[in-house]
């Protein structure tokens, strides 16, 4: 299965694509991590990519996609992958079908996590982190209690510099003009799944029930026999008994690993 998450900055992108590899082992891909070893690597791309960096200007879109090819050809993506990130500009979205099409892939799915304005600037401005212990919090969503015991063991809530509202608004700005078009060139495409992200529980549960129902995900259920054996995993059982309950007839997920406690009721 082969995955595009896109949101804005503070949707979550990160989180989900380190579920989703180590739920379905699909391996987690952006371009942070791709220009981060590009650029000790010594490769031709990789040279370009620091020298853009170095002095502080955009790595082009050619150089990011040649990088991306590289990586999807690699031996480790022969069950798919999740594009964390990526593309970010319509450029990008038609240079990978490019990419893509070179390579004999195709895309299943473009995952748009749905967060509010509101919410995005509290997780973003809210961030700190315990000069004492290290931990990350957000002075928003995280309880009282553990404030309370960053303050307590002599720490202060330290704020990155980057996280200050004005510097937040204009990374929202510059998704919302290079980015947010994505959402209508995948939903062109057929490929758009848009799901509820305010919470991680919520993002993960509605990942889920719009993946399952997907061709290229989990086993065939053709037959009552077949439905009743995919109810024994825990992590299908609430999605399938949802996708039973829309009439939805498909595939279902088979995931062994007992994760129940995570889920949240849906609907």
């Amino acid at each position: 299965m082969r995955i595009i998450l896109l949101g804005a900055p503070g949707s979550g992108k990160g989180t989900q694509a380190q579920r989703l590899q180590k739920d379905l082992g699909l391996p987690q891909i952006s371009t942070g991590d791709l220009l981060r070893k590009a650029a000790v690597s010594g490769s031709e791309f990789g040279l370009q990519a620091k020298m853009a960096m170095d002095a502080g200007e955009l790595v082009s879109n050619s150089v990011v996609l040649e990088m991306m090819k590289e990586r999807l050809s690699a031996c480790d993506v022969g069950s798919g992958y999740v594009l964390d990130g990526f593309p970010r500009n319509q450029i990008q979205a038609e240079g990978l079908d490019t990419v893509l099409s070179d390579l004999g892939q195709t895309l299943d799915a473009a995952v748009f996590m749905d967060v509010s304005h509101e919410v995005l600037m509290k997780r973003l401005t809210g961030r700190r982190t315990c000069s004492k212990t290290g931990k990350l919090m957000n002075i928003h969503f995280s309880s009282q209690q553990d404030l309370d015991e960053c303050i307590e063991a002599g720490g202060t809530l330290i704020r990155r510099d980057d996280d200050n509202e004005d510097t937040i608004r204009n990374r929202l700005e510059v998704y919302e003009r290079e980015t947010e078009p994505l959402i209508t060139y995948y939903r062109k495409c057929r490929l758009l799944q848009v799901v509820d992200a305010h919470t991680r529980a919520a993002a993960s549960q509605n990942i889920e029930v719009r993946l399952v129902a997907l061709p290229g995900f989990g086993f065939d259920v053709d037959t009552p026999e077949d439905l009743r054996q995919v109810h024994q995993y825990p992590r299908a059982r609430q999605t399938a008994s949802f996708l039973d309950s829309i009439g939805f007839v498909g595939r279902y997920p088979r995931l062994d690993r007992d994760v129940g406690s995570d889920l949240v009721a849906i609907g």
